[in-house]
């Protein structure tokens, strides 16, 4: 079974729909550590109520200390506001994922939803993909659209590619820990099936 921390830095509503999933049953993959850099953010409630051991951290050799300590095979990336260096990603080459709400490569970045919105797409969505020393680069895992409708709200819309990204993300997630992903340069492929 595959040890996974996720990093996040604010309310956590992907940790929770993670840890959900694995509570169920439905993910069948150790969750670890909840990697945080923020001690006021929410998410440290929601790891102490599914009672995930908590490494809140500054630096990164703090954190990839709490990642060798515990095991980590997977780091699963979900609102963790800061970049992480070219040496960390190197280290983790092809091991750690990122929850993006939005389509890339189109409207990368930390607005995404506002972004998407604002330019009058008539399609967005949620991409998960693999890290790379770029943001919101690297190859993509899987994608979810979702059609913006002409009542949607930014609020809405807010709403509706949230609930995505928690379905989306533990798929990914276990299609991962099921070994069913083969990266080959930036191509992924999932059980016989190609994504670019």
């Amino acid at each position: 079974m595959k040890n996974i921390a996720v990093f996040a830095s604010g309310r956590g509503t992907n940790f929770s729909a993670i840890a959900q999933a694995v509570k169920k049953g439905s993910l069948k993959v150790n969750l670890a550590l909840l990697v945080c850099d923020n001690p006021r953010a929410p998410v440290l409630q929601k790891a102490r109520m599914f009672k995930i051991k908590i490494a809140l951290v500054q630096r990164e050799e703090e954190i990839i200390r709490s990642l060798r300590e515990n095991k980590i095979d997977l780091v699963v990336m979900a609102g963790f506001m800061r970049m992480l260096s070219a040496d960390f990603i190197h280290a983790y080459r092809n091991r750690i994922i990122n929850i993006h709400p939005a389509l890339l490569p189109s409207f990368k970045g930390a607005q995404g939803i506002k972004d998407a919105f604002s330019y009058g797409v008539k399609i967005t969505g949620v991409t998960v993909h693999f890290v790379d020393e770029q943001m919101d680069h690297g190859p993509i895992i899987l994608q979810k659209e979702i059609v913006i409708r002409e009542f949607d709200t930014l609020k809405s819309l807010e709403a509706r590619i949230h609930k995505t990204e928690h379905l989306l993300y533990p798929q990914a997630i276990k299609l991962i820990a099921q070994g069913k992903i083969k990266l080959e340069g930036r191509k992924v492929r999932i059980t016989g099936r190609e994504v670019e």
